[in-house]
């Protein structure tokens, strides 16, 4: 079976995030045939502009769109902002989700997982997130999910994931992927 490539975006800007941290442990515990490559390029994306998409996707909005088309599955590490996800993750997802019904990410699949310092691991972010994918019909792994609460108890200060519970829930992730994938290839 061929390898199952994964294009992952953390929605945090953050120099010491730890979604983007997150995504650093799912490269480490990826199992073989498990491919991770992280896209970076979230604060390049400009505010998405209609006008501006029918006059052609800007640079950024091209690379991020070229990620995922190459890419078997997405991987989403995102951070809850006031209930919800960040407003340059929404923002990079309105850009990669059009043209609408032909967008790089209609029907691809995904996965969501999410870090954050508060009690509730990004659950509500997660939900929000499920509902975009709605949209773009993408189907989202359900299980298992990897709600990372208190997460500054989770890394150490390097931010390597170092809480072996959370570990196993990444991995358990990561080793669902191809078989998911495959249901929608």
């Amino acid at each position: 079976m061929a390898d199952t490539r994964v294009c992952a975006i953390a929605g945090s800007l953050r120099t010491g995030s730890y979604n983007k941290a997150l995504l650093r442990a799912a490269q480490e515990l990826a199992p073989p045939g498990v491919r991770i490559a992280i896209w970076d390029g979230l604060r390049s994306i400009p505010p998405f502009d209609q006008d501006e998409q029918v006059r052609g996707d800007p640079a950024p909005v091209v690379a991020l769109k070229a990620a995922i088309a190459e890419a078997d599955v997405l991987l989403i590490a995102t951070p809850e902002y006031n209930y919800g996800i960040p407003g340059v993750l929404k923002n990079a997802f309105d850009w990669a989700s059009r043209p609408a019904g032909k967008s790089v990410l209609n029907g691809k699949p995904a996965a969501i997982v999410g870090a954050t310092v508060g009690l509730w691991g990004t659950v509500r972010a997660q939900l929000a997130l499920r509902q975009s994918f709605l949209f773009t019909e993408s189907p989202v792994l359900l299980k298992p999910e990897v709600l990372v609460a208190r997460a500054q108890d989770k890394f150490d200060a390097s931010l390597r994931l170092t809480d072996e519970t959370t570990r196993a829930m990444l991995r358990q992730l990561l080793v669902a992927l191809p078989a998911f994938v495959a249901r929608f290839r």
